[in-house]
C-alpha cells in the first residue's frame, strides 16, 4: 500500500475507486465497505483508494465535539494495509479545507486530484462547506464530470454509525469484550515504558509504566484488565495484567498506566510497548494499605493467566 500525504504530489491513478471516510477504528462496518470498494475496483481492472483526514474533523470544525480516536494514524495505516488497500491518502484536515464548497469539493479536489472511476459513498453522506452537498449532488456531477457513483447500502451505513459509537463508548465503559467484537480484533495503544515510583516492586510486581504520546488516543476505563503486550523487537506477545488507574492507595495521582508482565522482570525503560486489552477483571479500589493491595494483586494475577489461558 502507498500512502500518501502531499495531496500536490499525486500520483495518476488507474481507474480509482476511491470512497472518503475517517475509517475509525477500521471495524467491522468499515470492512464492508472495503469489501465493495475492492470489488468494484476489481470489475474495472482498477485501484483502491481511501481519503482519510488528520486531525479528526471533529476536533477542527467549530461546534463538534472532539472524541478519542480508536487509531492513530500509524495504527490505522497498518490496518488498512493488512487489508489490501493501494492508496492511503491522508488530508491534513483544517478550517480552510473544511470551507470549500461541495462544488468545489467534488471539481477541484476529487477530480483534479484523483480522477475517479468509481466514487464509492453513503446516501446519507454530506459534504462541503455547511454539509451542502449530499449524493445527488454527487451524482449529478459525476454525469457531466464522467464517474460513477455508487451507494453504500443504508444497512451497511447504520453498521459503521453504530459501531463507530458502540465502540468508544463500550471501552468508556470497561466493556471491552463488546468493543472487540464490534472492531474485529482486540483494542490495542502503545507507548514508551518510562520510569514510575518502583511501588510494584516493592510488593513483588514490578509494573512498566507506559506513557501514550498521541494525547487524542482514546484510553480504556480506568480498572484492572488482562492483557497482552508486544515488546520492541518480539514477535510473541507476552500474557500480563494492566491498572489504569489514579492510584488511590497512593493518594490519587494523574492517571497511570502501569503492566505488570507475568514472565518477565528486566528494565524496559525507554522501549515502545504494544499493549492488547483482552478482558476487563475489576475497578480500581482504594485499600487500606499496601498488604492489602498484594493480597488483591495474586488474585489479580491467577484471573488474569486463566483468563488468557482460555
Amino acid at each position: 500500500m502507498l500512502v500518501h500525504t502531499d495531496i500536490n504530489r499525486l500520483p495518476y491513478f488507474t481507474n480509482a475507486v476511491l470512497t472518503i471516510g475517517t475509517f475509525d477504528g477500521v471495524h467491522q462496518g468499515h470492512r464492508q465497505i472495503i469489501q465493495q470498494l475492492k470489488e468494484t475496483a476489481r470489475a474495472v481492472q482498477g485501484e483502491t483508494v481511501i481519503i482519510t483526514f488528520h486531525p479528526h474533523p471533529r476536533s477542527v470544525v467549530p461546534g463538534k465535539k472532539p472524541v478519542g480516536v480508536l487509531n492513530t494514524v500509524a495504527e490505522k495505516t497498518a490496518l488498512l494495509e493488512k487489508i489490501g488497500i493501494d492508496h492511503l491518502v491522508i488530508i491534513p484536515f483544517d478550517l480552510r479545507f473544511s470551507q470549500q464548497s461541495a462544488e468545489e469539493f467534488i471539481r477541484h479536489f476529487l477530480v483534479e486530484k484523483f480522477h475517479p472511476h468509481t466514487i464509492i459513498i453513503g446516501y446519507d453522506h454530506r459534504f462541503g462547506k455547511d454539509r451542502s452537498g449530499d449524493y445527488k449532488l454527487m451524482e449529478k456531477m459525476g454525469q457531466s464530470l464522467g464517474f460513477a457513483v455508487k451507494e453504500i447500502p443504508e444497512q451497511v451505513l447504520n453498521h459503521v454509525t453504530v459501531s463507530s459509537t458502540r465502540i468508544r463508548e463500550a471501552l468508556i465503559r470497561g466493556q471491552v469484550e463488546t468493543a472487540n467484537n464490534y472492531l474485529g480484533y482486540d483494542y490495542f495503544f502503545e507507548g514508551q515504558v518510562v520510569e514510575g515510583k518502583k511501588i510494584g516492586r516493592e510488593l513483588g510486581y514490578p509494573t512498566a509504566n507506559i506513557f501514550v504520546e498521541e494525547e487524542e488516543k482514546l484510553i480504556p476505563a480506568i480498572g484492572i484488565y488482562a492483557v497482552e503486550v508486544l515488546l520492541e523487537n518480539e514477535m510473541i506477545p507476552r500474557k500480563a495484567m494492566m491498572s489504569i488507574g489514579l492510584r488511590p492507595v497512593l493518594g490519587g495521582t494523574p492517571r497511570t498506566i502501569e503492566v505488570h508482565i507475568f514472565d518477565l522482570d528486566k528494565n524496559l525503560y525507554g522501549q515502545q510497548m504494544q499493549v492488547f486489552v483482552k478482558y476487563y477483571m475489576r475497578d480500581e479500589v482504594n485499600f487500606k494499605d499496601l498488604d492489602a493491595l498484594k493480597i488483591q494483586l495474586e488474585k489479580d494475577k491467577a484471573q488474569a493467566l486463566a483468563v488468557l489461558s482460555a
